[in-house]
This record gives structure tokens, C-alpha cells and sequence, in this order.
């Protein structure tokens, strides 16, 4: 099983079109799960990861994993699907000591590699099937590792979460651009309690990332989960 070529090509126009900019983030000083700085919890949520292997779940431009290789002294592989994505993270950070960056399925990575002391994903999560993604995590993630992730949970329209394993049309936004069309999984916490723990997975919290502006629908939500032993 395979990731499904649409959710690849919206990634790959998405990442060529930041390249056609010339936009690269900047390093930040902390985790941010939402789409807003300074909302919710940071790093601290994954625990103790000085020296630790870990694994970017779609890691995008690479700026997250610098921060937390420059920050901790972690050891952080950052996997992305996109090349276009992957192009700006080694354009960008390539030399960066400490992070490695692969342009992969992530399944398919983790079948390969050597199993992780922790894992996260920053709003990338949910745009992978999570019964591709799973029960490769499962294998691929040392016993009480710890899994981070942050998921939408209400969109721009206000549509809020499924109680359905199911994908749904989100757009990937970007200023002055045609919105991109992509699947994403928008599950109800409890769903995704219910997958995790199908996959070998204890869920110890959930935390709901509101907008700070008033006018703003968005919510996000930040689920941080454990493999059993």
C-alpha cells in the first residue's frame, strides 16, 4: 500500500510554488502545533529529546527539525514525501549537523529504518491515510515511545470533525494563490483515540489550539499519544 498520488501531487505543487517565491521560514525559537506563535503548549510536550532519535513526519522545509537538533542536540530525520518540499529543506538546511533529510513515503521509510525514540508531526498528520501511515508507526517507533501530533480539527468554514474513518476535500491556502485541493483525515478526537489504540497506542492527552482572533473558526487539535510497551 502505497500514499495516494493526489495527496503526493498537492504537496509537490504546493512546495514548487514556495520555491517559485523564494519563501523559506526562519528557524522558530519553539514547536508552535496551531497556526499561530505563542498558542498552546511547545517543545515541552515531547518530552526529554536531547540525543534522541527523532522522526519530522512530514517535515516540509525542515525548519522544525533544525530547532530541535539546534536546541536539544536531537537527531532528527525529517521525511517528506513532496521533493519539492524536500528541495527546500536541502536547499536550506542540508548542511545542518544533526538533521537528516529524506524524501520518502513515510511507511515505506519506517519499514527500513531503525526504530525511533520519538515521533511528531506538525499539522501534517492528517494528510496521511492512517491505515497506511499506523501500523508502520507502530513498528517503527521504540516501545513507549512518545507521538506527538497536531490535526485540524475545525476548518476555515467552520466544518467541524468526522466520527467516520474517512477523508474529506481540505484546501492548502497560500496568499494570492489558487487554493490547492488535497484529502485530509479530520477525525473527532475520539476517533482518533480509537485508531491509535487499534494500532498499539495509549492517547494521554488531548488539547483543543483555538485562534486567537475572534472572527477565526479554526481550532487544532494536539493529541499526544504513547506506543504501549
Amino acid at each position: 500500500m502505497t500514499a495516494h498520488p493526489a495527496d503526493e501531487q498537492a504537496w509537490i505543487t504546493y512546495g514548487r510554488r514556495q520555491l517559485a517565491a523564494g519563501y523559506s521560514p526562519p528557524v522558530p525559537d519553539r514547536l508552535d502545533w496551531g497556526f499561530w506563535p505563542g498558542v498552546g503548549p511547545g517543545d515541552e510536550v515531547l518530552g526529554d529529546v536531547r540525543g534522541k532519535r527523532v522522526l519530522d513526519i512530514g517535515s516540509g522545509p525542515g525548519h522544525h527539525a533544525v530547532h530541535l537538533a539546534r536546541a536539544y542536540g536531537a537527531l532528527v530525520d525529517g521525511v517528506d514525501l513532496s521533493p519539492t518540499q524536500h528541495r527546500r529543506a536541502l536547499k536550506d538546511h542540508g548542511s545542518e549537523p544533526g538533521v537528516r533529510f529524506v524524501c520518502e513515503d513515510i511507511a515505506d521509510h519506517l519499514r527500513h529504518a531503525e526504530p525511533y525514540d520519538v515521533a511528531y508531526a506538525l499539522r501534517t498528520f492528517a494528510c496521511i491515510d492512517p491505515a497506511h501511515l499506523l501500523p508502520a508507526l507502530r513498528d517503527g517507533l521504540l516501545p513507549g515511545a512518545p507521538l506527538v501530533f497536531s490535526a485540524l480539527h475545525t476548518d476555515a468554514a467552520g466544518q467541524g470533525p468526522s466520527t467516520v474513518v474517512a477523508p474529506r476535500r481540505e484546501d492548502i491556502r497560500l496568499r494570492d494563490e489558487e487554493p490547492i485541493p488535497t484529502r485530509m483525515w479530520v477525525l473527532s478526537p475520539q476517533v482518533w483515540e480509537d485508531l491509535l489504540a487499534a494500532h498499539g497506542f495509549r492517547v494521554e492527552a488531548v488539547d483543543l489550539l483555538t485562534a486567537p482572533a475572534d472572527h477565526n473558526p479554526v481550532i487544532v487539535q494536539l493529541i499526544r499519544a504513547r506506543r504501549r510497551q
